[in-house]
């Protein structure tokens, strides 16, 4: 019926044909109801018949002229026709198709000018009563054809909204999965840059301390040795950490390390004071330490600590010597990273990643995903400053 319309519309008109013709034989008032064969249409009420069935054909493709034209065959049988034939019908089937097609105060309009047209019509000019039961009976059909248009559109766009809602629920939670891969390709990307960056600056340094020393301090050069195999070590176990992420979920050879945090930041610290950097350390959280810090604020404090000493190690000068603190302020952690520059400082610190690095992006990046801030700066006086704040909520 979708792929021909133009038949489907073709059987219905021969349908109201059909009855539009055997209710034209009907007497309506016989002594025990309905009977026929006691009355004949007359040629031109057969002619309006066919001409009423025959606009329905085109009902879809031209609602308006359709309902126009039969509206007119029904007010021509109305005035002339004896005894009466139903073209009327085709008035109802054309405002119902009307109705179903357009809004809703265009059905208003239409369906209430139609309605008491030709009810009008019928009882002031029609050859029966005005209280005839026929003259109410187009009342009320042109009306419940109005009304049955009317909820049928309704119903087609009450179910196209709910289509419409539906595509763009799944395009919506097809933009959230891309947003959401995207946030944690960012994530891992900023976790194996704080690790490979901290531990493969360790390893440069002491690395570079052996080759030094090798052949007159032989045991310094095998404990700077060490402390590149310790470094590479944790290298190791954190990337291991962090790809594991990539795994599938339920793999049971993922890895089940937590994320670190400020439990293990004496040990991060440790690693930079066996590299030759002098670290204090001030930890002061106030009566909430009893209370863990959640585990993204936990997780940033730490890499934000991590990436600030790798930038001092690698581009403060020689001596150079770091302050770290983290406060707890109001529903605030505040962590601060400080360093004096050393004896020669770097004679272009801003900014501290040479080469177009991630490590101050990552920082701002880690600090503004929390609704914080993040700033790094050269100090006055030289050295370099590096501060987060980072909302507990």
């Amino acid at each position: 019926m979708r792929d021909h319309p133009l038949a489907t519309d073709a059987v219905l008109a021969l349908g109201a044909l059909v009855a539009m013709v055997v209710g034209s034989f009907a007497d309506p008032h016989g002594e025990h109801g309905p009977t026929f064969g006691t009355r004949t249409p007359e040629p031109f009420s057969l002619v309006l018949m066919v001409l009423g069935a025959g606009a329905l054909v085109l009902r879809r493709r031209r609602p308006r002229m359709v309902l126009a034209l039969t509206i007119g065959l029904s007010l021509l049988e109305l005035t002339t026709g004896e005894p009466r034939a139903p073209v009327a019908m085709c008035t109802v089937i054309a405002l119902y198709t009307v109705a179903s097609r357009t809004d809703r105060p265009t059905t208003w309009k239409l369906g209430l000018l139609t309605m008491a047209g030709l009810t009008g019509v019928a009882m002031l000019a029609g050859p029966l009563p005005w209280y005839a039961q026929e003259n109410l009976g187009i009342f009320a059909w042109t009306g419940m054809a109005a009304a049955a248009g009317d909820a049928v559109r309704s119903r087609r766009a009450f179910i196209d909204a709910i289509q419409e809602r539906a595509e763009r629920a799944e395009r919506t939670r097809e933009e959230e999965a891309r947003r959401r891969v995207a946030e944690e390709r960012l994530r891992i990307a900023r976790d194996l840059h704080d690790v490979v960056a901290h531990h493969i600056a360790l390893v440069n340094v002491q690395a570079g301390v052996a080759a030094h020393v090798m052949d007159k301090r032989p045991d310094q050069a095998k404990e700077a040795l060490a402390h590149v195999r310790d470094a590479s070590r944790s290298a190791l176990n954190e990337l291991r950490a962090t790809v594991g992420l990539l795994r599938q979920s339920g793999d049971p050879e993922a890895p089940t390390e937590p994320a670190p945090g400020l439990a293990v930041l004496d040990d991060l610290v440790d690693t930079f004071r066996h590299a030759g950097l002098p670290v204090k350390v001030m930890v002061q959280l106030g009566p909430a330490a009893a209370v863990p810090l959640p585990a993204a604020v936990d997780l940033a404090a730490y890499r934000v600590i991590q990436e600030a000493l790798t930038n001092v190690r690698k581009h403060a000068g020689p001596g150079a010597g770091a302050e770290v603190s983290v406060v707890r302020v109001g529903g605030s952690v505040e962590v601060t990273v400080l360093d004096d520059g050393g004896s020669a400082p770097d004679p272009a610190p801003e900014p501290r990643d040479p080469g177009g690095g991630h490590g101050l992006l990552g920082m701002r990046e880690r600090a503004v995903a929390l609704g914080g801030s993040c700033f790094a700066g050269p100090r006055f006086g030289g050295g370099y400053r590096v501060h987060a704040i980072l909302p507990v909520g």
